[in-house]
C-alpha cells in the first residue's frame, strides 16, 4: 500500500547509516533491510526479520545523521529484542504468527500480514520502548555517532507530540512519556564519559541528502 521513494541516492544513504548500526548490533546473524517510504507522515517502524521502514516526512524534520541513526538504532533494537514477534504472539497467538512466517501468497496470508503491520504500528509496551532507547543509544555510540542525536530526536518528537502523538509516543497509557525517555537517555549518555562529546553528528552530509526529498 505504500510507495517506495524512487530516489536511489536517498535510499542508499539511509541504508548506509542503517547497515553501519546493524553491524554493531547484537543480531549480526540477521540481514537488515532499510527502505524509505514516500509519505509526508512522520513515522518509522520495524517488522520481524529485520525490515525497517522510514517515511520521508520523518527524514525532513531531522537535522543531522546522528538523529537519523537514533531512529534506525531504536528500530533495530526492537528487532534485536524480538519485540515485534512477542507483540504479535500476544495479540494473534503463536500459531497465527507461525502461519505468517511460513505463509503463501494466499489472500489470507496477505490479510494477516496487513493485520500484523497494523498491530506493530500501534507501538510497544513501556518496557520495550525503554529497552529500544537504551540499546539504540548504545549502538549509536558503538557505531561512531554522537549519542546526543538520540536526545535531540526525542526532544524534537516531544515538541511534535504537543500537537499529536508521534510514532515514539502513542495514545496508549502503557507508553512512557517522551520527557521520561529523554531523562533516561541523558543518563545513559553520561555513562559513556567525556569521549563521546567528540563524536560527529554529520550535519552537512545529512543536509545535502535532505535537499533531494521533495
Amino acid at each position: 500500500q505504500e510507495k517506495v521513494l524512487p530516489d536511489t541516492e536517498v535510499q542508499d544513504y539511509v541504508n548506509g547509516v542503517g547497515q553501519k548500526i546493524a553491524h554493531v548490533s547484537d543480531r549480526k546473524d540477521l540481514s537488515f533491510h532499510f527502505k524509505v517510504l514516500d509519505s509526508k507522515e512522520i513515522n518509522a517502524f520495524a517488522t520481524p526479520g529485520g525490515y525497517i521502514y522510514v517515511y520521508s516526512g520523518l527524514l525532513k524534520i531531522l537535522d543531522d545523521e546522528a538523529e537519523l541513526s537514533g531512529v534506525l538504532s531504536h528500530e533495530i533494537s526492537h528487532v534485536v529484542g524480538r519485540h515485534g514477534v512477542k507483540r504479535l504472539q500476544q495479540v494473534l497467538g503463536v500459531q497465527v504468527v507461525l502461519s505468517i512466517a511460513l505463509g503463501s501468497s494466499s489472500q489470507l496470508s496477505q490479510d494477516l500480514v496487513s493485520t500484523s503491520i497494523g498491530i506493530i504500528l500501534q507501538g510497544y509496551s513501556r518496557d520495550n520502548e525503554f529497552e529500544a532507547d537504551q540499546f539504540g543509544t548504545f549502538y549509536m555510540e558503538k557505531a561512531g555517532y554522537n549519542p546526543e542525536g538520540m536526545a535531540e530526536l526525542l526532544g524534537k518528537l516531544d515538541k511534535l507530540s504537543d500537537k499529536e502523538p508521534t510514532f515514539f509516543e502513542k495514545l496508549s497509557a502503557s507508553h512512557p512519556a517522551t520527557k521520561e525517555r529523554i531523562a533516561r537517555v541523558a543518563k545513559e549518555i553520561t555513562g559513556f564519559g567525556e569521549k563521546t562529546k567528540e563524536l560527529p553528528f554529520y550535519k552537512d552530509e545529512y543536509e545535502a541528502m535532505k535537499k533531494r526529498i521533495k
